[in-house]
């Protein structure tokens, strides 16, 4: 089993921090949210007063950094090159969405074109499936800056708590900036 459901169990370290500050500062106004961890490429899914429901790797931006490259939603991903493949950090309030196909998807970024989805293991040459399983982070580099959750997952936990009203999704940083630079109740 890829992800973990912890009902009523912590999360770890930094995600724990900011979600316990969120609830504190009513950031996440007593609604569900998540954390992303990108450092441990993992998602904690929460309810609205800081409980975990649940737990599960992720699939990040292939390059590494805290910012979108300016415009890049508005380019066609074949013009978007592996350095620009970033996942964001901050504080995203999120929508429910659907993508190009018609998915069912949780918008974190919509200027920037990131959102939170299953995982599609359309290309086999990218193991994505397998890189989800591995039991470190150092692979899991593969998006073009969409936070790829498995379907399982996604299904349980991150469509019922996010994907039907908006939302917040807190992406902790690589470390290459402070984090109270993004979260102003920590």
């Amino acid at each position: 089993m890829l992800f973990t459901p912890l009902v009523g169990v912590a999360a770890q370290g930094d995600a724990e921090r900011l979600a316990r500050a969120a609830v504190a500062a009513n950031d996440n106004k007593s609604g569900p949210f998540a954390v992303v961890d990108k450092q441990l490429a993992r998602v904690f899914v929460f309810k609205g007063d800081g409980t975990l429901l649940g737990s599960s790797p992720v699939l990040l931006g292939l390059a590494r950094g805290d910012a979108s490259v300016p415009g890049i939603g508005e380019r066609k991903m074949s013009e978007i090159r592996p350095d620009e493949r970033t996942t964001p950090a901050g504080r995203f309030a999120s929508e429910p969405g659907r993508n190009l196909s018609g998915e069912d998807i949780v918008w974190v970024d919509y200027d920037a074109a990131v959102s939170m989805h299953r995982v599609r293991p359309n290309v086999k040459a990218e193991r994505r499936l397998e890189r989800l399983a591995t039991p470190t982070p150092d692979d899991n580099r593969i998006t073009f800056g969409c936070i790829n959750v498995p379907t399982a997952f996604y299904d349980s936990f991150v469509k019922p708590a996010l994907g039907g009203r908006p939302g917040v999704v807190y992406v902790l940083p690589e470390k290459t900036k402070p984090e109270r630079s993004l979260f102003d109740f920590l």
